[in-house]
């Protein structure tokens, strides 16, 4: 399970929301490049994603947590180092983007809730226990964690309404900065991916409504839709010492929507 360049030789690498899309493209990914996976998911898929490496002869764990849950992710973590003795990556992945999702005038506050719960209420808790099991590493680490954010925290959504989840990508940002900023002495960077539209599972309801897709593809300067590859690679590049100069950077991957 290796690549001619092993870019994250002997680095533990926890991803959250790894059991499909972009968190599971990045997980094999990741392996492939030589790191050991702790695989987290709320769902058993995420079992799926450690398997797959496995048979591949990579090395991953798998964890069913909840994000959103403070004893999970205190759990999550600590599970990790003790099977694996430390932790260099982070990759907060996990969040959702339900369809109930709306114009503000007609969001419910239960859907509100459960968005900002799990998209920075889950980011929050992930950093605060992975920077802790961080600190706990070498003093010469070069540690990285990796937000999933959006480019609706940028610029908002005309396609889709999609009030909580926009301010909950904001959120994000000014949390991965914040983190940037606070541990950076401590050899801990922490940087923000801002995905547009991108082909995973959480867009797959919308796309079931009649000309979304056309909408979204329309508005994409490269002509296509983004692939999770595509994200997988940033973080893959974020994980690795070849970003050691970049923290508290979010960075835009979008075919150049946010450029029109």
């Amino acid at each position: 399970m290796t690549s001619t360049l092993e870019r994250l030789a002997g680095k533990v690498a926890l991803i959250t929301g790894a059991g499909s899309g972009m968190g599971a493209t990045a997980a094999e990914l990741f392996a492939r490049e030589g790191a050991t996976v702790v695989a987290a998911d709320i769902s058993d898929t995420g079992e799926r994603t450690a398997d797959a490496i496995n048979r591949a002869g990579g090395e991953s764990l798998f964890i069913k947590a909840d994000v959103a849950e403070e004893s999970d992710v205190e759990a999550m973590i600590a599970a990790a180092v003790d099977r694996y003795g430390k932790l260099d990556v982070l990759y907060n992945n996990a969040g959702v983007g339900p369809p109930e999702d709306a114009a503000i005038h007609e969001l419910p506050v239960d859907v509100w809730d459960r968005v900002m719960n799990i998209n920075v209420r889950g980011m929050y808790l992930c950093c605060r226990f992975g920077v802790k099991a961080m600190l706990q590493g070498d003093k010469s680490r070069d540690a990285s964690i990796i937000n999933t954010a959006s480019i609706a925290g940028l610029v908002g959504n005309s396609t889709l309404p999609s009030t909580a989840y926009t301010v909950s990508k904001g959120a994000v940002m000014a949390l991965t900065k914040q983190v940037a900023v606070s541990y950076a002495a401590e050899g801990i960077r922490c940087n923000a991916v801002c995905p547009g539209p991108i082909l995973t599972p959480i867009l797959e309801p919308f796309f079931a409504e009649p000309g979304v897709r056309e909408r979204f593809e329309q508005r994409i300067p490269l002509g296509r839709m983004g692939q999770p590859e595509d994200v997988a690679n940033l973080a893959l590049f974020l994980a690795s010492s070849e970003s050691s100069f970049i923290t508290g950077a979010l960075i835009v991957i979008d075919g150049g929507v946010t450029s029109t």
